[in-house]
């Protein structure tokens, strides 16, 4: 079963194919994504990679966490299931944005 990890602490020039080709010395990269910013479509500086087994993500965390990458220092842990967020700011469903809907 696909393990995903969490990759912090990435340059902002390092790319998804850097990312799998440096992993992929752990074993099977099933997928890595690096996180961009919608607004300035920049990295986030953070990203996740998929390892094909437990073992190799392991294998992973134990090569890499603290090791340099690109000229950072990285860290590298298994990743947590994202947490619901609450929403903020847009529209409603009536198309007017948040807020009471006892001013309107």
């Amino acid at each position: 079963m696909a393990k995903k990890l969490y990759v912090g602490g990435l340059s902002y020039g390092t790319t998804e194919d850097t990312l799998k080709d440096t992993f992929s010395q752990a074993g099977t990269v099933e997928s890595a994504t690096i996180i961009m910013d919608r607004m300035s479509g920049r990295s986030k500086g953070f990203g996740f990679v998929e390892m094909a087994t437990e073992e190799e993500a392991q294998k992973a965390i134990e090569m890499f966490n603290g090791k340099e990458m690109d000229g950072r220092s990285i860290v590298v842990n298994e990743a947590r299931p994202q947490e619901a967020r609450p929403r903020t700011g847009g529209f409603n469903r009536d198309g007017y944005g948040g807020g009471r809907r006892d001013r309107y």
